[in-house]
């Protein structure tokens, strides 16, 4: 059974004139992978049924399935199933059991059902039809002469489940093989001190890879076992993680973990332990970031947006004096804020954090000194971040870097305490 080839067409001119941001190609290709299905071409077509025709010529030409979502509504533009059909020879006929389920919805739903949403209930003859729980549009799969066309419909919300649950399993029958991938988040290190430290693993490793992804002030390496039973993923990947620890493991903050807020909130969790935040520079995108991650209620205890030198001493108990002698962007202030914030919330960790994000430079601070504090009864810690940049989006960067220095000191703080262990 020889590995298949994928390529990706998404439908709609709204993706051709930016109006909406094309998530779906994403979110197929990770799923594609995990499938060890190769994939080496996207693209984007309009509304068009002759662009979609020679498009699906082209896809074909260099891969032996092709996945297209959007243009399964029931207005007159969306014509994906017409023209795919009929570059298959397939006729449009009713398929009742998805006919009935859009009766039904509508019928719960309380609104009419128009002549024009039958339209969606119709399936190339011969078609596995992909079931839509998530809206009106059902999906379907043409196979034929060791091709495949798999149709989705466009909304994520409705696509990405039907991948999931239809898609996925429909696919799985013609692979032999599976790619089982952990991914391991670092902080605090760049992308090429990392890849020095592990070249020799990277350039070595067939089965499983490594390889890295950066971002936005941290790394990500992704070890990948190619395996033909989900069982044996483990006895190939166990080894090359150790390693990689061995090699850089101060500054893994998680593997599968996603990100930094995520780590942070699973690590109180299992501790038993809440933090509290004093945020100046960054103004609440730290508290914004830890909220987001279900569950954060539970080890949050509060935020303080402390942005004026008048809120810093009233609402986190920052000195006067010290605000006087060391300037609000200090390591004392920080300091301060981060033993304030957690005596007034009743915190395990206070985190403080204190900088100039811009545009001009402050108390004679430059652009992007940040400093972070935190402070706990077995952990005390300042951090010095520079973090300069000169562009459009510096202040962003510069809240953002900080916001993820603070997340990860507290991280530190949290896996540094002296009681139940996780």
């Amino acid at each position: 059974m020889k590995t298949r080839s994928a390529e990706i067409l998404c439908i709609g001119t709204e993706l051709l004139m930016g109006d909406i941001v094309n998530t779906n190609a994403a979110y197929i290709a990770r799923r594609l992978a995990e499938l060890g299905i190769n994939l080496y071409h996207q693209s984007v077509v309009g509304d068009n049924p002759q662009r979609l025709r020679d498009s699906l010529a082209i896809a074909f030409s260099r891969a032996d399935t092709v996945i297209t979502t959007g243009g399964l509504g029931p207005t007159y533009d969306d014509l994906t199933k017409e023209t795919i059909a009929a570059c298959f020879g397939r006729k449009l006929t009713m398929h009742q059991p998805s006919l009935e389920a859009l009766e039904s919805r509508f019928a719960k739903s309380g609104r009419p059902m128009t002549e024009n949403n039958r339209k969606q209930a119709m399936m190339p003859e011969g078609c596995t039809v992909l079931k839509n729980p998530n809206g009106t549009a059902p999906g379907c799969a043409i196979e034929q002469d060791g091709r495949i066309a798999i149709m989705l419909p466009g909304p994520p919300r409705e696509m990405e489940p039907m991948m999931d649950h239809e898609v996925m399993p429909f696919l799985q029958k013609f692979q032999e093989y599976r790619l089982v991938s952990r991914n391991l988040h670092f902080f605090g290190i760049g992308e090429s001190a990392l890849e020095e430290k592990l070249h020799a693993l990277m350039v070595s490793s067939v089965n499983p890879t490594v390889a890295p992804y950066a971002k936005t002030g941290e790394v990500m390496l992704r070890v990948t076992a190619r395996v033909k039973e989900l069982s044996e993923a483990d006895a190939l990947i166990a080894p090359a993680l150790e390693k990689i620890k061995e090699a850089a493991g101060e500054f893994l903050y998680g593997i599968d973990v996603g990100d930094l807020q995520t780590a942070l909130v699973r690590a109180l969790s299992e501790r038993g332990l809440q933090v509290a935040l004093a945020e100046s520079c960054t103004g609440g995108m730290t508290a914004e970031r830890l909220t987001g991650v279900p569950g954060a209620s539970k080890v949050f205890s509060c935020g303080l947006c402390c942005y004026s030198n008048e809120m810093k001493e009233q609402l986190a108990g920052v000195q006067q004096d010290t605000l006087l002698r060391h300037g609000a962007i200090s390591e004392q202030t920080a300091k301060e804020l981060a033993a304030g914030v957690r005596r007034i919330s009743g915190a395990d960790i206070g985190i403080g954090i204190t900088g100039n994000a811009g545009p001009e430079p402050s108390e004679g601070k430059e652009v992007g000194l940040v400093y972070i504090a935190a402070d706990s009864p077995w952990y005390q810690q300042t951090f010095t971040l520079h973090a300069a940049r000169r562009d459009d989006d510096a202040r962003n960067y510069i809240r953002t870097v900080a916001s993820s220095h603070a997340l990860n000191l507290a991280l530190r703080a949290c896996r540094a305490y002296p009681g139940k262990e996780a």
